[in-house]
């Protein structure tokens, strides 16, 4: 029979790393815009500023997402090596281990036993790793991946006010690049619940709320030093 059920966890390593790029990116560009026109800038040096943190921030998230999905996956390296050394010293223990877990989780001892000989006859590693150890293919920490799809969002969301920003006159710059921004963020929530399955509504609802608090926030120090200068 066909299985014709969609799950969406496959997706939630770069989905995440996607929508961290692509918020961040919208939030921090345009804060950083509105910060500095509120201080007095030019709208040449706005937009230069806004260019210098696109590439500072993609380069930012790149690093910053390798650097600590690499630590995740390096912990889940160091957690399997452990336990293939167990499997090779300890092999009826792991399988008492196994059996265990298959208890808990509501079959039988005769049948928990079965099923955990089956399965490390076929194999032994990928069934501890995924059982006793939570870690699959699925959820396996994946660091350039995770890299890339932060540099390349941010970029992306980054681009976005940017783009306003260029198009828009200076009269208007900063109510424009808000508002703007603050659609882009409720759209970014959206597809980010919509690919994930989860409520758009809470989602766009919670991009936007934080992205108008930093926006507010950025705004209403460049304002203060603007003031003083």
């Amino acid at each position: 029979m066909r299985h014709t059920e969609r799950h969406k966890n496959h997706r939630i390593g770069w989905l995440r790393a996607a929508v961290l790029g692509a918020n961040d990116g919208i939030v921090s560009t345009a804060s950083l815009v509105l910060g500095v026109a509120a201080a007095g800038a030019t709208p040449k040096n706005i937009l230069i500023t806004g260019v210098a943190g696109l590439v500072a921030g993609a380069m930012s998230m790149a690093a910053g997402e390798y650097v600590s999905v690499s630590s995740q996956s390096d912990t889940e390296q160091a957690d399997i090596a452990k336990e293939r050394l167990e499997l090779e010293t300890q092999p009826e223990h792991e399988h008492t281990e196994l059996a265990a877990i298959y208890k808990a989780r509501g079959l039988d001892d005769a049948t928990s036993k079965v099923v955990a000989t089956q399965l490390m006859a076929h194999d032994a590693l990928g069934a501890h790793s995924r059982d006793e150890l939570g870690i699959s293919d699925t959820t396996a920490a994946k660091p350039v991946q995770a890299a890339l799809a932060s540099a390349l969002t941010f970029a992306v969301g980054a681009a976005l006010p940017l783009l306003v920003v260029l198009i828009t006159p200076a009269a208007m710059l900063n109510v424009a690049v808000a508002v703007s921004s603050l659609v882009f963020l409720a759209a970014l929530g959206s597809l980010a619940a919509r690919a994930g399955g989860s409520s758009v509504t809470t989602a766009a609802l919670r991009v936007t709320f934080w992205g108008a608090l930093a926006m507010a926030i950025t705004f209403g120090v460049g304002a203060l030093f603007g003031v003083a200068a």
